[in-house]
């Protein structure tokens, strides 16, 4: 219980305290944009490349972490396709909006809490497996969305310029090639020099916490609406399914080390990420039911990451 006590407690405090000055309109209208550009486009790319360069590919090449929490991310995303198969969708494009909300259910937000969750919880060792599923989720999942609705809004659907715009969507982000680049520098043998590596140690440390209050503050702009049943099937495959998928296949089927078996069971377990609103609000899909999901099930994890803290402990 001390470890619950001691690592999510600081988690969710940051994330209340973001919701709080959400509220209070403590930072302005634009507060959310500008602090989430600054851990987009500085803090998390620092430190994911930073970790990167002083460690190497060596620390992720853990083939079977890969198919246990890829696997289950790939599992929910089907599964959440075949449940909403008899859905309504009064508007159109229904392939579309079909595919953001699998997303929804099968996206963890494994860069801007499952980085500082896994530190908080394993130590400097639970970086490795908190960046490959960073790196699963964008390059891979967010990538087979967006490729799902582009073919359903082009007039004519074309695979190769489908392909194609996935491809370099993911390229741009700098949560992708961060990472890349240091393993790069790893590859190569190039040690950073000691004034940027101190440069981008301080930049990297803003991360966890400007990222926990990032997410408070989307959280406090939260539109209502969604219907209820879209919502508790959204919330239900996120918290419990992915998790029991991943676990089976971690601790069943794979037979993973201890830390990359806990690591792989626990992003799994991570509230919805705000991957899927992001692709609401771009291709100007209806943003309330993603952004419920993404509220809702941030509440709950609260509890459910606790309660599997307490039983990983």
């Amino acid at each position: 219980m001390s470890l619950v006590l001691v690592a999510v407690f600081p988690i969710f405090a940051l994330v209340a305290a973001g919701y709080l000055c959400g509220r209070a309109r403590l930072f302005g209208d634009n507060a959310t944009d500008v602090l989430n550009n600054f851990v987009v486009y500085l803090a998390l790319p620092a430190l994911l490349f930073r970790a990167m360069a002083r460690s190497g590919f060596g620390d992720l090449a853990h083939g079977g972490f890969v198919l246990a929490f890829g696997g289950g991310m790939a599992l929910t995303f089907a599964l959440s396709f075949l449940l909403e198969q008899g859905a309504r969708r009064p508007y159109g494009h229904p392939l579309a909006d079909r595919s953001i909300e699998a997303l929804a259910a099968g996206y963890p937000n494994t860069g801007y809490m499952g980085i500082p969750l896994c530190l908080a919880v394993f130590g400097d060792a639970g970086l490795p497996p908190a960046i490959v599923s960073a790196i699963l989720t964008v390059c891979v999942l967010f990538a087979v969305a967006i490729a799902l609705i582009e073919l359903d809004i082009q007039a004519e659907p074309n695979i190769g310029r489908t392909i194609a715009k996935a491809t370099v969507a993911v390229l741009r982000n700098p949560l992708v090639f961060s990472p890349l680049g240091g393993l790069a520098f790893s590859a190569f043998g190039v040690q950073l020099p000691g004034p940027i590596d101190g440069a981008l140690d301080l930049l990297g440390a803003s991360a966890s916490p400007c990222a926990l209050v990032t997410i408070g503050l989307f959280l406090a702009e939260t539109p209502s609406g969604g219907h209820l049943r879209d919502l508790v099937r959204m919330v239900s495959l996120k918290l419990l399914v992915q998790p029991a998928i991943t676990a089976v296949l971690a601790l069943g089927v794979f037979d993973l080390p201890r830390l990359w078996s806990h690591s792989a069971i626990l992003l799994a377990a991570l509230p919805t990420g705000t991957g899927p609103f992001m692709l609401a609000k771009l291709y100007e899909r209806e943003p309330a039911a993603t952004s419920r999901a993404i509220l809702i099930s941030t509440l709950l994890s609260v509890a459910t990451i606790s309660a599997l803290i307490a039983w990983l402990e």
